[in-house]
Order: structure tokens, then sequence, then C-alpha cells
């Protein structure tokens, strides 16, 4: 379990993080989102002592990262993967990490052979890819077989195929009853991956909710219909007089097809059926978690881009 209470950390007179309250549960993989510069990476870092906060606290286990006797058997974390000393091997970075935590030499070689680098294991790090040295950081994460993980990123540099196995890693670890919390930009991974996400913007709390739930909170979810009497069942739904089917807003995206929201799919239905339209397709059409993420995000984006518009050529 990891616990926030009321977390809070200014540089000057910039406040990175504003008064962060979240217990972060075992048993379930939590996702923390948020745009560049929202906070993320220095919420993560107050969770394990590497900066420390101006209010409020930070509790692994119900104590300080400080105050952990040996703190890679309670919490494994990669936050940089590129914090190892290139002229070290795997093997060796690992097992000093091991000997400073009392954890014994046989867990280097399998937790190399869980990240799949036991056969490059004994060359030096710095010329590993960068999905190798990712693979490298996550061994280190797992290397104390902690109850508490934490990952920043975790699938970045690594291929489809690591993609897809940190995917499964990392659902395994909380189904076997540990707290995992990972930050990532990749919505689609995050919605394939975690089962709640905490959402922050400019350093505040935006959201604290089941996957799910966020999704389902998008403007963006809708009902798509087609009929040959698509006018009629258009004007229907948006009449507000008493006994209509409620002030739905509705776009014609084709001819004969609309795009219905504001009504769940079975008053759709219900709508069409009052007043005798066929019903050619009836289908919910639910937004991704990016379009729920943009517009939960849309007013805390710090650095925002214009798109640069196309030159012609004639």
């Amino acid at each position: 379990m990891i616990t926030l209470r009321r977390l809070t950390k200014r540089y000057g007179d910039t406040t990175a993080v504003r008064d962060l309250t979240l217990d972060i549960a075992p048993g379930r993989v939590t996702g923390f989102l948020g745009p560049n510069g929202a906070g993320k990476s220095t919420t993560m870092r107050m969770i394990l002592g590497l900066d420390r906060p101006t209010a409020g606290h930070a509790l692994v286990g119900g104590r300080p990262y400080g105050a952990l006797r040996h703190p890679l058997r309670e919490v494994g974390a990669l936050l940089d993967a590129g914090a190892v000393h290139p002229g070290r091997s795997a093997r060796r970075h690992l097992l000093a990490m091991a000997r400073s935590n009392g954890i014994p030499a046989r867990r280097v070689e399998e937790v190399l052979a869980t990240v799949g680098l036991e056969r490059v294991a004994g060359k030096r790090a710095g010329s590993y890819s960068l999905g190798m040295g990712q693979r490298l950081g996550i061994a280190g994460a797992l290397l104390g077989d902690p109850a508490v993980l934490m990952f920043d990123e975790p699938v970045n540099g690594l291929d489809p195929d690591g993609v897809r196995w940190v995917r499964g890693l990392m659902r395994s670890l909380a189904a076997e009853g540990r707290t995992v919390f990972v930050s990532s930009h990749l919505m689609s991974e995050m919605q394939l991956t975690a089962d709640r996400l905490v959402v922050i913007g400019k350093g505040r709390l935006i959201a604290d909710a089941p996957v799910a739930e966020v999704i389902a909170g998008s403007s963006r979810n809708a009902v798509r219909v087609r009929s040959p009497d698509a006018r009629g069942l258009a004007a229907r739904l948006t009449d507000q007089t008493p006994g209509s089917a409620g002030a739905a807003e509705v776009a014609r995206v084709a001819d004969g097809e609309l795009l219905v929201t504001g009504l769940p799919l079975e008053e759709v239905g219900l709508a069409a059926h009052a007043i005798g339209a066929p019903v050619l397709e009836l289908t919910e059409v639910k937004a991704s978690l990016e379009e729920a993420y943009m517009e939960l995000t849309g007013t805390s984006v710090e650095y925002g881009a214009t798109t640069p518009r196309a030159e012609t050529t004639r």
C-alpha cells in the first residue's frame, strides 16, 4: 500500500505537487497519468525519499521510505533506466544492489532470467540498447521480491513483444497481491494494463477511479443508429416536450445514420419504436482512454504546441 496525505512540493514560486491525497492499493495495477510537468515524477520521487515534501507525507506500508531497513525488499522502483554505471555488467550491477540489501546472490540469476537478459548478463550495461536497459531496470525493481513496485515509463524503448511482456508482468504482479504503480504516456497500454487510474494536472488530482469509470465519463461516448427515417428519429430525440425521448445531441454523420450523445442505447431504441422508425443498426460507440484523458486534462497542459500548417506546392 502507498499512502499519500496532502502531499505538496514547492520549488520557489512553483508548486509541482499540490495537496495530493491518495491510497494506492495492493492487488491491482494503478496507472499514473498526466501531461508533461503535471508532477508525476516529483510525486514518485517523494514516495521514494529522493525529494522531501514541502508539506504532507508519503508512506509505503505505513512508513516513510527512509525508515525502511532493507528498502529493496519492500519497494522496487524503475524511475531512470539509465542510472547504471556503464562500465559494469548487468550481473555485477545487480549483485551490488543485492549485497547492499542482504539479498541472496541467486536472486540475481532469477531476475535476469525473468527479464530475458541471462545470455547478455556479462556485457557492460553501457553497451545495452534502450530496450535492454529498460529490462535491466525492471530486473533491479524485482530484485528484492518487494510487495510494492513503481515503474516510470517501463515500456520506453521496448519492441512490441517487449511491450506485451511488460503488460503481462504488471498484471501478474498485481494478481499476486502486490501494489503496482505505473506512470506512462501510452494511453492504449494503460487501457489494456491498468485496473485503476490516477490522473493529475498542474500538480492537482483530477481523477482517481477505475479505468471503465474514467472512460464512461467521456462526452465522446455515443450511440450510432441507422434508420430510413433518420430525420424523424432525430426530431424525436431532440424534442424536449413532455413524453419525448429527451434533449439528446444528435449529429448526422451520413445519409440515414445518426450519432447520438446524452442518451443510453435503450432509450434511443425506444424512441425509434415510439415513432415506428425501422432500425438497421443500433450500437454503442465507446470513447477510448486517450479521448477521455484528453478531455480530463485539456486545461492542465503546461507545454501546448500548435500543429504546423502544410505548405501548398504550386
